[in-house]
């Protein structure tokens, strides 16, 4: 397998569940929007992951849960049980549609407004924080006094909002500031493939 990644984006959280796996993949970082991986990804967007038979799989939570279903040994996804599988699902279901999106007006303001003006633009990245606020005060809940985002365990959820946290830095609100979360954010820097994959993304 092949996963493509851009630096700082959600696909470091593919690459770090795919370290905790332990799975046979390479990776190639790539420059969004361009001819070349667009080829690949027509959305234009990372990750994206290549399988030896060419298929291409995209969306990180797509991908995350692939890598958790392939490598169960690894046990980086929900306990047993049916209301276990829908809990789990809801989290990463608030990951990817509650709490990756609240970002994107900081990252690309353009796509919500027409105007290109400074002040205007500014204003669309402003108007966002409250909902990453929102966002963020509940991921602050699910961790509570853990430092995991399910339950007391590793999971590929942790990988996801380990993140998308950080991106909060570029936020007049940081991930320090949610005391859960900075808790969770600390025992995942200390992650030696945390620290390898930021490390080698660069």
């Amino acid at each position: 397998m092949k996963l493509y990644y851009a630096p700082g984006t959600c696909a470091l959280a593919c690459w770090i569940a795919l370290e905790w796996a332990k799975a046979d993949y390479s990776v190639e970082k790539v420059t969004l929007g361009s001819k070349e991986y667009l080829d690949i990804n027509p959305l234009g967007m990372v990750p994206a992951l290549q399988f030896e038979d060419g298929q291409i799989l995209t969306q990180a939570g797509a991908i995350l849960q692939l890598i958790a279903r392939q490598h169960p040994e690894s046990d980086l996804t929900h306990d047993q049980g049916d209301l276990e599988e829908a809990r789990f699902d809801e989290i990463m279901d608030f990951l990817t549609g509650d709490f990756h999106p609240a970002f994107w007006p900081v990252f690309s303001p353009h796509r919500y407004t027409i105007s290109k003006k400074s002040e205007e633009l500014k204003a669309v990245m402003e108007a966002a924080y409250g909902r990453i606020d929102i966002a963020m005060t509940h991921l602050d809940r699910l961790i509570g006094n853990s430092n995991h985002v399910y339950h007391e365990k590793r999971t590929i959820a942790d990988a996801y909002a380990y993140v998308m946290s950080l991106w909060s830095l570029k936020t007049p609100k940081p991930y320090d500031q949610y005391p859960n979360v900075a808790r969770f954010m600390k025992s995942m820097s200390e992650d030696s493939v945390v620290q390898a994959v930021i490390q080698k993304s660069r």
